[in-house]
């Protein structure tokens, strides 16, 4: 009989008891520590009938709880499904209902997001809620978690080995849709540490909410590889700027708007601090404008800007490194380790001509399995072994990835494909511009017409160079 796998963290844990696993504001916890935390809230999964291939929602912001419950769901052989935090009280009964939810485990403070839910859900079994009185209809994480055991789990049911996770994404429009994944290829996830160049010692900053896929994933990649991981609970620019230095942050995934109020801060706010350990920015969740990306590096430092493109249905599909952000403008990297793309025009053949836009399409071992309860719209999403979240994209000469747009956000004007994304890339690229949303109008003339809504930071004025309205 083959010995059952030890957990990476137990491994972790048992190698490098006394190393730092993670900080949040003044509590620094060991591996060996952190492993006994996410063991007590194992053990008392299990001890609510969680085993392999149960659901268990969980929501909060940023903190030592989330990272612990995470790990400990692994251990469980649970599917986690993540609950956005900014989710209406109708979205998310719809959720967690949907996601045929067996345990709700939550911050207090969301309490009044949830409420709705544990009316209208009959078949969550319990709810549990952590960092505050839990509300009269739910129980208290931390009390019963004091009483559980720090011993390894034994998990429930016959596969229970590894769990998976299940993303509710929407895109932009329907109701939420729970995307089912299985655990990440290792040998996809080597060849991504590779390119990025992750290593053992790195320290990992929560810039975004680990409810997104991306901050969670590669979080997991710095502390299974035995980093630490420093918890951002609520993001602040200046804070953030801190933490990178008081704790020699080597690496953080972002999304444009974070970073943008960073670098909008006064150049001496930056330079006052020593911002030298920031090896790996990653950067998605949006395409990064390109004029941020040259404040970013002209600000923070050259050399550690990566940008990644992917989706939670996809994952990481293409990678541009540093060195490439400025010689590539609006280009998204070529395709990443172990991942194959394909285009394809309107009547399904492959286009091979650079400069020439198609639907994008990826294969590989990352990408999803279905959408759950949905699986008319996975099957939409699919071309035989090849899958697409609908955006369109070109690739030049060297085999770099430009992505025009989501199809759906496509504008056709007069007969002409005019993609949003290109124009808000020009409008945010002018200093007093934050932010820039293009969108189609109908039109009697030319079936729809362009409009721009902008936020505007500073004094707009024209010149020769540069007009806006």
């Amino acid at each position: 009989m083959t010995a059952p796998v030890q957990d990476p963290l137990a491994a972790l844990a048992a190698a490098a008891p006394s190393k730092t696993a993670i900080v949040e504001d003044e509590r620094r916890l060991t591996y060996a520590e952190f492993n006994a935390l996410v063991n007590r809230y194992a053990n008392l999964l299990v001890d609510h009938g969680v085993q392999a291939g149960t659901k268990v929602v969980w929501c909060g912001r940023n903190s030592t709880v989330v990272v612990a419950l995470i790990s400990a769901l692994r251990k469980c052989g649970a599917i986690g499904v993540p609950l956005n935090y900014r989710l209406s009280p109708e979205e998310t009964t719809y959720v967690v209902e949907n996601a045929d939810a067996a345990v709700v485990v939550f911050d207090a403070e969301q309490a009044a997001q949830l409420e709705a839910a544990s009316q209208q859900v009959e078949d969550v079994r319990a709810w549990l809620a952590w960092g505050g009185a839990a509300p009269e209809w739910a129980s208290s994480l931390d009390a019963l978690a004091a009483k559980s055991p720090e011993t390894e789990p034994v998990p429930l049911g016959a596969d229970a080995a590894a769990g998976t996770s299940m993303f509710y994404t929407s895109g932009t429009t329907g109701k939420p849709k729970g995307v089912v994944r299985d655990e990440p290829d290792p040998e996809l996830v080597l060849g991504l540490v590779g390119e990025i160049g992750f290593q053992p010692g790195d320290v990992y900053l929560t810039t975004g909410p680990l409810y997104h896929s991306g901050p969670l994933s590669f979080m997991l990649i710095v502390q299974l590889m035995g980093g630490t991981v420093v918890v951002m609970r609520d993001f602040d620019p200046e804070r953030w700027l801190d933490l990178v230095e008081r704790h020699q942050v080597t690496t953080t995934f972002s999304a444009p708007t974070p970073i943008r109020r960073v670098v909008d801060l006064p150049d001496g706010t930056i330079r006052r601090r020593d911002l030298s350990s920031l090896q790996r920015m990653i950067a998605n969740a949006a395409p990064w404008p390109f004029e941020l990306k040259r404040r970013y590096i002209e600000k923070i430092g050259d050399g550690s800007l990566f940008e990644v493109y992917g989706s939670t249905e996809l994952g990481v599909d293409t990678i541009l490194r540093p060195e490439d952000q400025l010689r590539k403008p609006g280009s998204c990297g070529r395709a990443a380790p172990g991942v194959e793309i394909a285009l394809f025009d309107a009547d399904g053949r492959a286009v091979e001509e650079p400069h020439v836009p198609g639907d994008l399409y990826v294969r590989g071992a990352a990408t999803f399995n279905a959408y759950y309860k949905a699986e008319g719209k996975f099957r939409d999403a699919g071309r035989g072994e090849w899958l697409t979240v609908g955006d369109i994209a070109y690739r030049d000469e060297e085999g770099f990835y430009y992505i025009c747009d989501r199809r759906t956000d496509m504008i056709i004007s007069g007969g002409v494909n005019i993609y949003p994304a290109e124009i808000e890339a020009v409008l945010t690229a002018h200093p007093a511009v934050a932010d820039a949303a293009v969108f189609g109008v109908p039109s009697d003339e030319w079936g729809e017409s362009v409009h721009a809504a902008i936020v505007v930071t500073g004094q707009v004025t024209e010149s020769r160079d540069s007009k806006l309205s």
